[in-house]
């Protein structure tokens, strides 16, 4: 394995909960609102992003991103960059996770996330990878970044020099923001 790039600090954030988050429903690449709970740890956001100075804002182009990243980040403004929307996963999308299980009992026989690699028609590991490799190489700088729950683990897991076998090790909470900075990872609540 060759030397990991040295990528700038980056600030990474999943969107507040929303509607079909609490519902148990798939979004992948459809989108549901924030829900009030949504909206409050979006001002959560807000609060521990304050007195970041010299961070360009960044989030995926999905609503629920958008949606957070407006209360986050104010009057400050964003970039929204498809790049950073959450994995494809095809026709599970809008599903409930509870049907997909009972109904495609083969796809989610595989340890933790790694349906998700299997799902037909969906972009698999290897396609967001690419994608926030691309993301990543045109960051001229540190970067805070609303995003979702998958896209952030492999975001991390690209930054951290960690094959995507290692998605699973990486908890994801709403509310919080995750910090990667030389390698390494931190939460703050």
């Amino acid at each position: 394995m060759g030397l990991m790039p040295d990528w700038p600090d980056l600030y990474l954030t999943r969107h507040g909960q929303t509607v079909w988050n609490a519902e148990g429903r798939m979004q992948g690449r459809l989108d549901s609102p924030l829900t009030p709970m949504g909206e409050a740890q979006a001002r959560r956001l807000a609060w521990l992003v304050q007195d970041l100075r010299g961070v360009a804002r960044y989030a995926s182009t999905a609503g629920r991103a958008r949606q957070t990243a407006r209360i986050a980040f104010g009057k400050q403004g964003f970039i929204a960059d498809e790049r950073l929307h959450e994995i494809d996963i095809g026709a599970f999308a809008g599903r409930l996770s509870s049907e997909l299980r009972l109904d495609h009992p083969q796809i989610f026989a595989c340890h933790g996330l790694g349906w998700y690699d299997r799902v037909p028609g969906g972009e698999h590991f290897a396609g967001l990878e690419a994608r926030v490799r691309s993301f990543l190489n045109d960051l001229p700088g540190p970067a805070l970044i609303v995003t979702h729950g998958i896209t952030l683990r492999m975001l991390r897991a690209v930054a951290m020099g960690l094959p995507p076998d290692r998605l699973d090790e990486m908890p994801v909470f709403q509310g919080a923001l995750h910090l990667v900075s030389r390698g390494r990872h931190q939460v703050f609540f």
